[in-house]
């Protein structure tokens, strides 16, 4: 963390900003490929078009490689809600199936579940919180040679625990099942290799730890998830070759680019290659190290103060979200409004009070923050 790189950040002029998790503020490398874009169709119309494509490309290359996946088994979509969804509607339910989730997941990735449920007549398992950890040993029991799918998040949205990926993994592959995970609050912070940790299918949304202008989704297909689901929004740009607009016996396109439909939020998804290159730039290991040296700082201080943390700070399990409680029951509302008061962002979110820092951010501000807890 350097000057030169707080001052890509101009909001941390401000705020001290800990609420990553929820938006990020795009660096001014971001915006700034969003207005070039925008102002080239504003002066020349369509006749960069060809450019675009090739930018919305070396995004989906660089998108690629933080999934540890190729290219064509990426698509850009709306949000992970989206994704998430087209993977639901895209599978041939059976009676007797079974989906296996956690109850503390983010809606995003209950609902499209709810829906095949109603629909299909399919179970739905979930999986209770227990202290404010998932219990690997009760998630993995609730997993049959029913289970068509086990959806969970890699890191909670309130809690902060992160699960071992890869063991969940082995046991859902065990029972032939798909490994679906919604990614959003892990991607550009947590390292995430879908090969080894055996995941079928990845979804999020860049505007939160991949600091993207809201707008930018994306699916990962892995081959196994793509043989079982079929694309069930479909449009002009799902075939092999767009351009050809008599051949409509082509076929689906290749990987997960079958998911693609239609004219792209090309503008965003120039910002979407800009913050990522950034993210690439400094390494997700890099970034994940500083933010776990910038959380443990953060929950050492908050010893001797009248906080609980939820948290989970053991090895694996520990994240760049840190959850706490005040013990006298101050309401996280109450706690985030006080502290909005001193120019310091977080975010109420269940029963708990959520902070979120990112790369720019730095030990002072943790300090800072400690010092204004109520």
């Amino acid at each position: 963390m350097t000057p030169e790189i707080r001052a890509l950040f101009p909001i941390s002029e401000r705020l001290i900003y800990f609420n990553h998790a929820a938006i990020s503020p795009p660096p001014i490398t971001s915006i700034r490929a969003v207005e070039a874009q925008l102002k080239d169709v504003h002066e020349n119309g369509s006749i960069n078009f060809r450019d675009w494509l090739a930018v919305k490309e070396q995004g989906r290359a660089l998108l690629a490689n933080l999934l540890g996946a190729r290219p064509e088994q990426v698509a850009f979509m709306r949000n992970t809600s989206d994704a998430l969804s087209t993977v639901a509607n895209g599978l041939n339910w059976r009676s007797g199936d079974n989906i296996v989730t956690f109850r503390g997941e983010f809606p995003s990735n209950i609902y499209p579940w709810l829906r095949v449920r109603d629909a299909f007549g399919v179970e739905v398992r979930m999986c209770e919180e227990r202290g404010d950890r998932i219990d690997f040993a009760e998630l993995s029991s609730l997993i049959d040679h029913n289970t068509r799918v086990v959806a969970i998040s890699h890191v909670q949205f309130a809690s902060g625990f992160r699960i071992d990926l890869e063991r969940l993994g082995y046991v859902a592959r065990q029972h032939d099942a798909l490994f679906v995970v919604d990614v959003i609050q892990a991607l550009g912070v947590v390292p995430t290799d879908v090969e080894a940790e055996l995941i079928d299918v990845a979804a999020g949304a860049g505007h939160k730890w991949l600091m993207v202008p809201e707008g930018v989704g994306y699916l990962y297909l892995s081959d196994r998830a793509r043989e079982r689901i079929h694309p069930t929004l479909v449009g002009w740009v799902s075939v092999p070759n767009p351009d050809d607009y008599r051949n409509f016996e082509q076929g689906w396109n290749h990987g997960a680019l079958a998911w693609e439909t239609g004219t792209a939020p090309t503008a965003l998804i120039h910002g979407f290659k800009a913050s990522v290159e950034l993210l690439t730039r400094f390494g997700v290991r890099n970034i994940a190290n500083y933010l776990e040296e910038l959380t443990d700082d953060l929950c050492e201080r908050l010893k001797g103060k009248r906080y609980e943390l939820v948290s989970s700070r053991a090895p694996g399990e520990k994240s760049q979200i840190v959850s706490i409680r005040h013990v006298d029951r101050l309401s996280p509302m109450a706690l985030y409004h006080q502290l909005k008061a001193k120019n310091i962002i977080t975010a109420p979110r269940n029963n708990v009070l959520r902070i979120s820092p990112h790369f720019y951010n730095t030990p002072k501000e943790v300090e800072d923050f400690i010092n204004a807890l109520p």
